[in-house]
């Protein structure tokens, strides 16, 4: 049994803070952080630099155990501590072609396997090294291609093989990083890891996407927590946030927040230290109490399917982009069946066959958006099929945006966008947005028909911050279409959250513009109120017949406030 309804709460301890852990520091620790987080388990590591005696680790486990704590074992495979290396091995990382190295991972799964029936290794266990030992060992191959089989080998041969022949009960889980656009780079291969390890889990962590190298949106805790659980249904343990570079107590819970709508098993705070004596752990249980109310009246998580093969990048964190403002993505490594609607970003080209699967796709009544990186760089035979669409290679400075159906939809005056010039073939395709400057325009959005379906394209910004930037009157008719049940918002850095049981939650970041804001919520189809679901309050629906892509259709509207970092729970009352 857990202390929440929906997930579980709980803490890692490393090991250079489990080495240096008393019984009296114990006590004053879980004091303070079980005042405000209802712990259920503990992820106590033996290895991260320095080694956790025996003696240590049980003595810790028995202390736990007797809060009524679960425990289980945790392992960093970094190596900083009485090394004379010269090589560059960013993080300390191990050099999985060192004898020396190997040997000492083979010995901490051991050791490890001995104390613990559940491990999880920390998203350390990769390989940047090109030292020429492992330069050597590469030969011909790419890096990619080497890394790969050198991870599969340590996973199977100095993890997963030794941990279980010391004890044949133990569960291995494996945790994925934040960075998946690089996995394929540094030996991180979910796609085989899968058949090997017993769980997988997700680094969350998105800290200050302003002030940080990584550039994370915001979106990505909720997004790439769905991405790997589709990689493998069921078996993604959990999301994992720290409080490194979050600095405001409200970037450090939407971290939380954004993990738990994604429906986690476990949401694990790193780590234990940082909880105590922190501002941040105060709010925190609160937010753990708002998520696990949310989750008991939702469904599980659902929205429009971005296909972002396992071993991919391009576009990095496009559709968490398009998330941060109102398009509901649900990242999926698997191109989907039927004929639904599907993103694809240049991501998706990493797949060799996606040209013929996009084709039967759409052909077969399918709805495809694609962005101008998918477009730029795919096959130009296989893509001149389906559309007359071009991406030329020059670039358009847009300060006015038209609504293609409104004879009045010219919004002008803007701060200017970089967007790349899109061409077509007029009247073989339709555009639904242009934007331009002076007596000049070109696409944002247009669509080609193919079959019984139809592809959209998407002219995505040279900066991808100022997607952010596109005026909602304008991003409305790109939400026309990339939205699922007829259902989009209207609202700058506001997200939808949609479950299958019809339930919505409408957020907003604590950005720039902190301040309340007026959302506006459409159907696509003829419903009586939106109605909060907390509250029971109602807001009326006001129907108006517009122009969209030259057909007359009916649109239902309503207004409500959102505050910046409260998440409202609503059901569209049809």
């Amino acid at each position: 049994m857990s202390n929440y309804k929906n997930f579980k709460t709980v803490v890692y301890i490393p090991a250079g803070i489990a080495v240096r852990m008393t019984p009296e520091k114990l006590e004053s620790d879980y004091n303070f952080i079980s005042r405000y987080l209802k712990i259920d388990k503990v992820y106590l590591e033996t290895f991260r630099d320095v080694t956790v005696s025996p003696e240590q680790y049980l003595m810790i486990k028995r202390w736990l155990e007797g809060k009524g704590i679960e425990v289980a074992g945790g392992i960093t495979t970094v190596n900083r501590v009485g090394q004379p290396d010269d090589r560059d091995r960013l993080f300390g990382t191990m050099c999985y072609t060192d004898p020396g190295m190997r040997t000492l991972v083979k010995e901490i799964a051991e050791y490890t396997a001995g104390l613990a029936d559940e491990i999880i290794l920390d998203d350390f266990f990769f390989t940047n090294c090109t030292c020429p030992s492992c330069i050597a060992a590469k030969g011909d191959k790419t890096w990619p291609e080497f890394r790969k089989e050198l991870m599969l080998d340590v996973s199977e041969n100095l993890i997963i093989g030794p941990a279980r022949k010391v004890n044949p009960n133990v569960r291995l889980t494996i945790k994925y990083p934040n960075w998946q656009e690089s996995f394929y780079r540094t030996g991180y291969v979910p796609g085989e890891q899968r058949k090997l390890f017993d769980m997988i889990y997700t680094g969350t962590e998105t800290r200050h996407p302003r002030y940080t190298d990584q550039r994370l949106p915001e979106y990505l805790s909720y997004a790439l927590m769905r991405w790997v659980e589709n990689v493998w249904p069921e078996h993604n343990g959990g999301g994992w946030i720290d409080t490194f570079s979050c600095w405001s107590t409200d970037r450090y819970l939407e971290q939380i927040l954004l993990t738990a709508l994604a429906r986690p098993r476990e949401i694990m705070f790193f780590m234990w230290d940082l909880l105590v004596d922190n501002r941040f752990t105060c709010p925190a249980g609160y937010i753990l109490e708002q998520a696990d109310e949310i989750l008991s009246a939702a469904g599980k998580p659902a929205g429009i399917p971005v296909y972002i093969p396992i071993d991919s990048h391009g576009e990095d964190h496009l559709a968490m982009r398009l998330g941060m403002q109102g398009i509901p993505v649900e990242m999926t490594p698997d191109f989907p069946d039927g004929s639904g609607l599907v993103i694809l970003t240049e991501a998706s080209l990493c797949d060799k066959d996606v040209m013929d699967k996009l084709r039967e796709f759409v052909k077969d009544g399918g709805t495809a958006a694609v962005s101008s990186g998918f477009v730029r760089n795919c096959d130009k035979d296989a893509w001149d099929e389906l559309s007359d669409v071009e991406v030329t290679g020059s670039k358009i400075s847009v300060t006015r945006y038209q609504i293609t159906d409104s004879e009045s939809g010219f919004i002008e005056g803007q701060a200017p966008c970089l967007f790349p010039e899109i061409n077509h073939a007029n009247n073989a395709s339709w555009s639904l947005l242009n934007g331009g400057d002076g007596d000049y325009h070109c696409p944002l959005f247009i669509k080609s028909p193919y079959g019984k379906g139809r592809i959209y394209t998407l002219a995505v910004p040279d900066d991808p911050q100022d997607i952010a930037r596109i005026p909602q009157d304008a991003f409305r008719q790109i939400k026309k279409v990339l939205n699922t049940g007829g259902i989009y918002t209207e609202g700058k850095n506001v997200s939808l959250f949609q479950f299958d049981d019809g339930t919505i939650v409408i957020y907003k970041y604590v950005k720039e513009d902190n301040h309340a804001a007026c959302v506006t919520v459409h159907s696509m189809r003829e419903a009586s109120c939106l109605r909060d679901k907390k509250t029971g309050k109602e807001y009326a629906f006001t129907k108006k017949d517009e122009v969209f892509d030259l057909k007359m259709q009916a649109d239902y509207s309503t207004e409500v406030l959102i505050e910046p970092g409260i998440p409202v729970v609503f059901e569209v009352v049809y």
